[in-house]
């Protein structure tokens, strides 16, 4: 699976200062730093383009076995880091749902500043139905900086009313910056700069935020929790599919950043005393088909449309997700959706059909904990992956209603459901490869771990006691089973699978998919 990142033959070990983290082992730690490389996925991890990754994965623990949570996109993951739960209890499914009072014709994103303030304003601020891991510290007394170049950050910190430790916080999101009266600070960092535009690679926004946290924020000191999510390699990925030219410039961009947050660790004199967790929201794959879905659902007669006119009973919202897609059933109308159900089970492009009502050879919306209440679409939908490789030889190729040979996610696809994930620190082991299955709502736990909070309510995801130096619980049994489900429509019959793995009580999905075939 390596061999598409070994292209170049040059060794750029110096490039972006693989430094000397000068670790004592088992030392306390005062500081956790968690990084996000949008759509990093471990396969990409190598001397040749991440030097300063590869150095922290070799000399701290590198999590061979890490998951996304489903939908495998970045709002659903960036809940699930900020809270440590699945989207049964945080109630972020998608990037994109329908919420009818939020918008009554369309779906609406999950992220940005008007949507969540609206949908807060709604719900008395229960948005988010449990707290994020930036408010929990706050709450606890520990002030913390959060800087991202999505707004996806924006749901990790987005109280406008702040008091104690959280006037003390800030949250640097896509430019902007909260509370207002940290402008300053940020803007010295990034040496009086405005937010830079878009690019492919998208370089100088991640650096920009790069500068906003470490030169900036850090400027007074670094605090015991400070979070940075860049833009990349997930823009490029998308733009030009994983292992292009592009998204390797990116990811070795990417590494650079993260070298100049190491050097500022160490002239601060706290690289010792600092955990640093570099992690992803999401693997990434290849659109290897595209599939026009809403034409062919009006083709077989269905009221289908991506934006409702005036919608009546029986009309289906059709939201693509990447690799996975949403219908809403308007008025949930049962025989439309049993429907629907069977249409999906004749296609070939169609991977693990989820249904908020129990349907023959479909999966209920709770088995991937995709059932908050008040928020579950009619039928979701993971779309047909395979293992082929795409142009640049990296693995992960799937049918989306996105463009054919350009990158995306969301699927239940191994390449999707496997992001990166390193950590390296006083905490740590040293020299570890872990084989134990985690998951991104792992990491708001661990982090309450290591700073020594205890969590306001049961969490989803687990700590991660295997890789703790100073930790004496054993480490957990992973348990995985394969769940299956069938039917048959017509001349054929359908087939689909979900493998799961728990171990303690965090649950985690490893992959899923189906077969069509003649009865």
């Amino acid at each position: 699976m390596k061999n598409f990142i070994m292209k170049r033959t040059i060794l750029k070990l110096v490039a972006a200062g693989c430094l000397s983290l000068g670790f004592s082992l088992g030392a306390a730690s005062e500081h956790v730093v968690v990084v996000v490389w949008d759509g990093m996925r471990p396969d990409f991890v190598s001397p040749v383009f991440t030097p300063n990754l590869y150095s922290l994965a070799t000399n701290g623990v590198f999590f061979k076995n890490h998951h996304s949570l489903f939908i495998s996109s970045t709002e659903v993951n960036g809940t699930g880091i900020a809270t440590g739960c699945h989207p049964e209890h945080s109630g972020i499914i998608a990037n994109l749902d329908y919420r009818p009072h939020l918008g009554w014709l369309a779906a609406n994103p999950t992220e940005g500043v008007d949507n969540i303030r609206r949908a807060d304003l709604l719900t008395q601020g229960k948005y988010l139905r449990v707290p994020t891991l930036a408010e929990t510290l706050q709450q606890a007394g520990i002030p913390t900086y959060t800087a991202g170049t999505k707004p996806v950050v924006f749901l990790h910190d987005r109280a406008n009313k702040r008091e104690g430790a959280a006037a003390q916080s800030v949250l640097v999101y896509a430019g902007n910056v909260l509370p207002r009266s940290a402008t300053n600070i940020v803007f010295k960092g990034t040496e009086d700069s405005n937010f830079p535009s878009n690019s492919i690679p998208n370089r100088n926004r991640d650096q920009w935020t790069t500068k906003a946290l470490i030169k900036g924020l850090w400027r007074q000191g670094v605090p015991k929790y400070s979070l940075l999510w860049l833009s990349e390699p997930d823009a490029s990925q998308h733009a030009n599919a994983p292992g292009s030219p592009n998204a390797l410039a990116a990811i070795e961009h990417n590494d650079q950043q993260l070298g100049e947050l190491l050097k500022i660790l160490q002239e601060k004199k706290v690289a010792d005393k600092t955990d640093i967790i570099i992690t992803a929201d999401h693997g990434f794959s290849t659109i290897g088909r595209q599939v026009d879905v809403l034409e062919a659902l009006k083709r077989n007669k269905f009221r289908a449309f991506r934006r409702f006119d005036d919608p009546e009973k029986g009309d289906i919202l059709v939201v693509g997700l990447g690799g996975a897609m949403s219908f809403y059933v308007f008025e949930h109308d049962d025989a439309v959706t049993k429907r629907l159900v069977s249409f999906l089970q004749t296609t070939d492009f169609t991977g693990v059909i989820f249904t908020r009502n129990p349907m023959p050879g479909t999966f209920p919306l709770s088995a991937v904990h995709l059932n908050p209440p008040d928020v579950e679409p009619d039928v979701v939908i993971s779309f047909r992956w395979w293992p082929d490789r795409n142009e640049h030889g990296a693995p992960g190729l799937f049918a989306s209603d996105g463009g054919k040979g350009a990158g995306s996610h969301g699927s239940l696809s191994p390449f999707d459901m496997r992001p990166n994930l390193v950590a390296c620190g006083p905490s740590f082991k040293r020299g570890v490869i872990s084989e134990l299955p985690t998951g991104n709502i792992d990491i708001t736990p661990t982090v309450l771990h290591l700073l020594g909070v205890q969590p306001p309510h049961t969490l989803d995801g687990r700590v991660w006691h295997e890789a703790l130096v100073n930790s004496d619980k054993p480490a957990p049994t992973p348990q995985t089973k394969k769940i299956e489900a069938s039917a048959e429509n017509g001349i054929f019959r359908w087939r689909q699978y979900l493998s799961i793995t728990q171990v303690g009580n965090a649950v985690y999905f490893d992959e899923g998919n189906s077969q069509l075939e003649w009865r």
